[in-house]
Order: structure tokens, then C-alpha cells, then sequence
């Protein structure tokens, strides 16, 4: 199982959609178009916060199970960075400190309902695609997004500043497996070929180290 982890717009979908066809395996996507509750929750954070928190949860729980069914299996966002994301939405005043105590239980309690071996429930490779700020901000207005566009709500450059900042700390402190960094700036993947295929053999480069068949 591999899982790509990362901040808005870093790519995580391109580069899942890249991995999954190099490596000819199963790939499973965060719910984003069809996501009923993001809309509402740029709309109205305080209000949509926790109730997209465990919209994600419940999606995310639901690929990890999905993916038990394939020997191999690309995520484009990692389980364990949703509690970065609520405790960060806590700390911008729009959720309760009850609500993320009951999200962190929730999530606690879920994740000991998967199976006992470490290696079903955590990622045998986490890899963190590392954008600028600059960058998160470029491809947040390049796709086009209404309602994550700072010039609709200028609140959300803070949000999105904190978020990018958090990223690195909470990569330099995550242990649940193997990792490694993509430099997002370094390597356009997404419209350059060639910083496309730099990436895979990066990615194969690490996969080889750890002993993990590359189709």
C-alpha cells in the first residue's frame, strides 16, 4: 500500500493517477468532486468542520478496506493526516475542543477495528509531495475551485499558511512506516514529462530499498 500525503493542490491525485498506471495496480481517490460537505464547509467552517472531518473519516476507512482486497494499492491521501487538518481547523477557532476530542477517539477506535498486522493498516510507503506556499497558492487558483479561492474569502489565507507550515512538522514526526519526500517544486510532475518520470524513479529507487516488487 502506498499513500501519497501532502497539502492542497501539491498533486496528490496526479500522482497517484501516475503511480497506479506505473505500477499497474488499484488506485483510490478522496472523495473531493462528489464530496457533498467541502462547499458548505468553505461556506461555513464553525459550522461544517466536524461533520467533514468524519465525512472524510468514514470515506478514508472505507478505502482502507477496499484496498485489503489488492496485494497493492495507491492512496492520494494518507488516513493520518486528518488529525492535522481538524486539530489545525480547532486552532483557527472553528471547531470545539469536545469535537476533536470525540473525532480523535473516533479515529483511535476505528483504527483498532483493522486488522492486527501493522503492515494491513499502515502504509508499507507514505510519500509526501512537498510544495512552497507560492506553489499551494498558484495551483489552488489554477484549478479553479470557487469556493477555495482566497479573493472569495480572504480568511482562507491564513487557513491556508498554517496548513502548509504544519505539513513539514507533521512529516519530520510521522512513524507508522517508511517514507520519503518529492520536492513538488523541483519536479512539476503534473505538466512536465520529464519531472514525471524523475519522480517514478525516484519512487521506484525507494521502493527497490525496501524490498518492494515495482511492475
Amino acid at each position: 500500500m502506498i499513500v501519497l500525503a501532502g497539502t492542497i493542490g501539491a498533486g496528490k491525485t496526479s500522482l497517484t493517477d501516475l503511480l497506479a498506471s506505473h505500477l499497474h495496480t488499484q488506485a483510490f481517490y478522496e472523495s473531493v468532486e462528489d464530496n457533498p460537505i467541502l462547499p458548505l464547509f468553505y461556506k461555513d467552517p464553525k459550522k461544517y468542520a466536524f461533520l467533514l472531518q468524519i465525512y472524510f473519516l468514514n470515506k478514508r476507512m472505507d478505502s482502507i478496506k477496499a484496498s485489503f482486497a489488492d496485494d497493492e494499492s495507491v492512496m492520494d491521501r494518507s488516513i493520518y493526516e486528518d488529525s492535522l487538518l481538524f486539530h489545525l481547523n480547532a486552532d483557527l477557532g472553528r471547531s470545539t475542543e469536545t469535537e476533536v476530542d470525540i473525532y480523535d477517539s473516533l479515529l483511535e477506535n476505528m483504527m483498532q477495528e483493522l486488522p492486527d498486522a501493522p503492515h494491513e493498516k499502515n502504509p508499507d510507503l507514505l510519500i509526501h509531495i512537498d510544495i512552497s506556499f507560492d506553489t499551494m497558492l498558484q495551483r489552488i487558483q489554477k484549478r479553479g475551485r470557487e469556493y477555495e479561492q482566497i479573493d472569495n474569502d480572504p480568511s482562507l489565507y491564513e487557513y491556508y499558511k498554517q496548513l502548509n507550515d504544519r505539513y513539514t512538522a507533521w512529516y519530520n514526526n510521522y512513524d507508522h512506516g517508511p517514507k520519503m519526500r518529492i520536492d513538488g517544486d523541483k519536479y512539476d510532475f503534473v505538466e512536465d514529462p520529464d519531472a514525471a518520470n524523475a519522480v517514478l524513479a525516484q519512487i521506484d529507487a525507494k521502493l527497490s530499498t525496501l524490498q518492494l516488487a515495482t511492475a
